[in-house]
């Protein structure tokens, strides 16, 4: 995504070798990077999300699984606060064998309750301070993870390790936003005996993706990871005038509803129409990818439009948490919305 439209707001000899390998199984470079011995082994998650936001500023989200490798987890939605939800790629679970249960990155991240009210500015689109701590947060959690990576990894410097994508409602009456959270790697060789390499994460790039620029048109957005410029996007597909999306338009309200898409006006876009258009369309497009597939209010919060496959697990009570939580505080574990 690059910086064009980057938006900041910022003991004894070592008993145990680790060799770190790379299979390369898709053309980005992109693939498991795992070690022998009793070491720790991280798969990384691929797959793209489809966002439109419609009228009255609902955003409806797919999530869409494409596997980089075999075996890699597939992407998982936080909560993060009262008004944002983010969608996990990358290393986003680790194993070391001795131990059966996985590290993931979705669990025993503290929530944020709400706004902090001591940032009283005006919002200008920057990532605010509540989404610089939730940065933070995570890279806390992935630093020491990736400091046993010890040998030379043959990892593309310009693409991220892990990566998050950040649905949901700017403060001051912003409206919806959606950010893109990357956190690279880079390493260093400590000693040249050994061959012992120290593995650091980088603080995280904010970088905005809805809204665009003023007076620019409003369309439905993708984001993808591994990075793909070249699988077409479902607004290049309607403005191309795709066979497939030709029985949508034997419908009055969804050919309206397309017609506003391709214009540029998709946030003119019927709630109806707009949740009908992309249940159907995601199956059409990744017949055989798994999915899941949410809607976000600023005022109702989230809900489950395709609930993932994998069950949602229950959230550890935390007195301090839940007293904290803010009233409008989306509930990941809501049921799907009736069919």
């Amino acid at each position: 995504m690059g910086y064009g439209h980057f938006k900041r707001f910022g003991f004894s000899r070592l008993v145990v070798v680790i060799l770190v390998f790379f299979s390369f199984l898709v053309p980005s470079a992109f693939a498991q990077i795992q070690q022998q011995y009793d070491e720790i082994v991280t798969s990384l998650t691929g797959g793209r999300v489809i966002l439109h936001v419609a009228k009255d500023d609902t955003i409806f989200f797919a999530a869409i699984d494409q596997p980089v490798e075999q075996g890699a987890a597939p992407p998982r939605l936080v909560d993060i606060d009262g008004l944002h939800v983010g969608i996990l790629f990358g290393a986003l679970e680790w194993r070391v064998p001795a131990d059966p249960k996985p590290i993931r990155m979705d669990r025993n991240i503290q929530r944020f309750a709400g706004r902090n009210k001591a940032y009283e500015g005006t919002y200008n689109g920057e990532a605010d301070p509540d989404l610089e701590i939730m940065g933070t947060a995570f890279l806390e959690k992935l630093r020491p993870l990736a400091a046993q990576l010890r040998k030379k990894l043959d990892f593309p410097s310009d693409q991220p390790i892990f990566e998050m994508v950040v649905i949901g409602y700017g403060p001051k009456g912003y409206g919806p936003e959606v950010w893109t959270v990357e956190y690279r790697i880079t390493q260093e060789l400590l000693t040249t005996r050994d061959n012992f390499w120290q593995t650091r994460v980088l603080r995280p790039r904010f970088t905005q993706i809805y809204p665009p620029e003023k007076h620019a048109p409003r369309v439905i957005i993708e984001a993808s990871y591994p990075a793909d410029e070249k699988t077409p996007t479902l607004q290049t597909l309607l403005e191309g005038n795709d066979p497939r999306f030709s029985t949508f338009r034997n419908d009055q309200k969804m050919a309206k509803a397309l017609d506003l898409i391709v214009k540029g006006q998709a946030q003119k876009v019927e709630v109806v129409q707009a949740e009908e258009f992309l249940r159907a369309a995601v199956p059409l497009l990744y017949p055989k990818q798994n999915f899941f597939m949410g809607r976000m209010g600023e005022q109702r919060g989230f809900d489950w439009i395709v609930a993932p496959d994998e069950p949602v697990e229950k959230v550890e009570k935390n007195e301090k948490n839940d007293k904290d939580q803010a009233p409008e505080a989306p509930s990941l574990r809501k049921k799907p919305t009736p069919q």
